[in-house]
């Protein structure tokens, strides 16, 4: 089955067409500008290859709720020109296929439970720490939707002994978004995440803020693994620090047995950072069997 795939992010849209094994047969890059700029080029793209249906793995935030009158559009974003824009219901307007549409991190646990090394499993959170902070929830077989979907990334922490930040975000301050994501390490240090090799401080304290996230999400979802990426985690070591304060926050008390083998229960992502493509992919695909 020829099968689109969108994962639409804040700085680029990455478009192709694959088939449900996920092998891809065409991939485009397209910068994200204004909706003017930007949805014609994609609705050209999908057209010109004659996709039987189309997958979107979308920035956000996102009404994910059907029943919605703005089911499909992008909400109060940061991205300004995109606030309150029917991203959904332009390309269906467009392109006369089946869609799936979800948020970007939602498309990439779905990228690594249908491809990936998360395949066979039915519980899975999939965390990205980048400019921003996102969390995806694949619960008991299904993508996790509720009256929103869940934005995980804003969790409220505990602050560090030693950390005097006040946070990036502008709606919660110390939340794991406004402590720990690429723009607050960026804000309190002055460098970005990738000039702080040499700050064992900053990586001490951001290795507690995701730890603090990460055993939240053990005791309120018991996932049989969690997966995290974005920029951010390809600071060498982190993730030695971060499986050592887990189990230090965790104190033998969650009945996970996959903590036992902490190394191959929090991982970095096993797709080539093409999860979230791969997740829309898969995305598409559902929708058409749902629309038989």
């Amino acid at each position: 089955m020829k099968i689109g795939a969108l994962e639409a992010g804040g700085t680029k849209m990455v478009c192709a067409v694959g088939d449900e094994t996920g092998k891809f047969t065409d991939r485009v890059s397209i910068p994200t500008e204004s909706p003017e700029i930007t949805m014609p080029k994609l609705i050209e793209y999908f057209k010109s290859r004659d996709v039987e249906a189309l997958g979107i793995g979308c920035f956000g935030p996102i009404d994910l709720n059907r029943k919605s009158e703005t089911y499909g559009y992008i909400l109060k974003t940061t991205k300004l020109k995109w606030i309150d824009f029917d991203f959904l219901g332009t390309m269906k307007k467009e392109l006369d296929i089946p869609m799936g549409f979800d948020t970007d991190v939602n498309g990439s646990v779905l990228g690594e439970v249908t491809f990936g090394q998360a395949k066979g499993l039915d519980t899975v959170v999939y965390i990205t720490i980048g400019t921003g902070v996102g969390a995806g929830v694949y619960i008991n077989g299904r993508l996790l939707h509720g009256a929103a979907h869940p934005e995980a990334g804003h969790i409220l922490m505990i602050r560090h002994p030693k950390d005097t930040y006040e946070g990036w975000c502008p709606y919660h301050g110390i939340c794991l978004e406004g402590m720990a994501s690429g723009s607050a390490m960026k804000d309190r240090w002055g460098r970005p995440a990738s000039e702080l090799t040499d700050n064992d401080l900053a990586w001490e304290i951001e290795a507690d803020y995701l730890a603090q996230a990460i055993t939240a999400f053990i005791y309120t979802y018991a996932p049989q693994k969690i997966i995290i990426g974005g920029g951010v985690m390809h600071s060498p070591g982190l993730f030695e620090r971060i499986h050592s304060e887990v189990l230090k926050k965790d104190n033998h008390y969650a009945s996970v047995k996959e903590l036992d083998d902490i190394k191959n229960y929090i991982v970095l992502p096993s797709l080539n950072d093409d999860q979230g493509i791969m997740g829309a992919l898969a995305l598409g695909y559902e929708a058409a069997k749902e629309s038989r």
